[in-house]
């Protein structure tokens, strides 16, 4: 499908970009926006430390966190259709240890779409012990029945991912398959696991300060309870889950399938340059049809029980939840109704408009509160897009 033609509004995001240094405390960040497969704007500014010695630049690294899980679908969608499996098909199909505790009929898609009843492991081991919780996994029995409710599994979601990816690909890691299958052959600054020769170009990241934002305040509440299904799904697998732990080498070079990416801005954006290009790149076809349609295709929508607020979610990815008569609630793709992507924890932002031929990446190392967008990134978003809404 040819995109609508549309000319975006970069001086209003210049303007937006530097306000969100004069006017909201932004520490160090980068924005990066393609065009039918051509970068038409990059702007990094501020510093990556917290003495403001270290400029960022455009090739300055940082984590993405959740932003990670959109490469970490798209890798599993390449893997299912590889292997010609149906987001239909029961995980087991793939992965028979996982039938365990009631899970035999948890299919793909509801991995994939957040419903599968599995956010939080009753005794969860350390994060950084793949093998104990891939076991764990394996021995969890659903919160809900599969496929009855939406629950956000913001740190179970990369290790479901990641085996089942090993599993089909007898790749070492989803990572490595990322770095192998897309990463190299675009040339992404992009990695599921940093090696050590990148360590030295990753800004550090610093907490931001606590506002009250009606957005995010029933969250917040959630997250201070340490009972609470929210908090319990953000700290499962445990470990890594303070700002100061994220600077931690081992962190960066793990290579957490849901939320341990490193990447800069035009890393982030060059792998959904490729998909609001139609899945091509220098007129090779990267990404098949069927798995672009996917990423396009909503499979749940519900007020989700670990992020308290309406979500939608594709195959791996968020959409714009709509309300009764189609229209979007809230806008944090932009204005396409095809529109998809990830935020990752602290504000980082980056998604797909194929509407349009767009691609949007924003990183910064001053996290805020919340799991959704906030403020920054969006008033970047409402300047791209002006233009359009006028």
């Amino acid at each position: 499908m040819t995109p609508t033609a549309f000319t975006p509004d970069l001086d209003a995001v210049r303007s937006a970009f530097n306000t969100n240094f004069t006017a909201s405390d932004e520490l160090g960040a980068a924005v990066s926006i393609w065009s039918d497969g051509v970068e038409i704007l990059s702007l990094a500014a501020g510093h990556r430390d917290r003495a403001g010695r270290l400029p960022w630049k455009q090739t300055t690294l940082v984590p993405v966190f959740s932003a990670t899980k959109a490469p970490a679908a798209v890798c599993t969608l390449l893997a299912l259709n590889a292997a010609g499996l149906q987001l239909e098909a029961p995980v087991a199909d793939c992965w028979p240890e996982f039938a365990s505790a009631g899970k035999s009929s948890v299919t793909l898609g509801q991995v994939l779409a957040h419903t599968a009843g599995l956010p939080v492991l009753d005794v969860p081991p350390l994060i950084e012990d793949y093998p104990s919780v891939i076991r764990a996994l394996e021995n969890q029995a659903p919160l809900w029945p599969p496929g009855s409710a939406q629950g956000y599994h913001a740190r179970t979601f990369g290790f479901l991912l990641d085996e089942i990816v090993r599993r089909l690909t007898g790749a070492a890691s989803l990572g490595e398959y990322f770095h192998v299958t897309l990463a190299q052959p675009l040339a992404l600054d992009f990695w599921i696991g940093l090696p050590a020769t990148e360590q030295h170009r990753v800004a550090e990241v610093l907490p931001g300060r606590l506002r009250a934002d009606p957005a995010t305040q029933a969250f917040v509440k959630a997250w201070s309870d340490g009972e609470s299904l929210t908090r319990r799904t953000f700290t499962s697998p445990r470990g890594f889950n303070m700002p100061t732990e994220y600077n931690q080498p081992a962190f960066r070079s793990a290579g957490f399938a849901g939320l341990g990416g490193i990447a800069s801005a035009r890393g982030l954006a060059g792998l959904h340059a490729v998909l609001a290009s139609g899945g091509m790149h220098q007129g090779v076809r990267i990404i098949p049809e069927r798995v672009l349609r996917q990423l396009e295709t909503t499979l749940s929508q519900d007020d989700d029980r670990v992020l308290l607020t309406p979500v939608a979610f594709t195959a791996g990815v968020m959409k714009d939840p709509l309300d009764a008569q189609g229209r979007k609630i809230r806008r944090h793709f932009g204005p396409s109704l095809r529109a998809f992507g990830h935020p990752g924890a602290g504000g980082s932002l980056a998604f797909t408009d194929p509407e349009h031929g767009l691609a949007f990446a924003y990183v910064m190392n001053r996290l805020e509160p919340g799991a959704l967008p906030g403020a920054k990134p969006l008033a970047l978003i409402e300047a791209l897009y002006g233009r359009l809404s006028a």
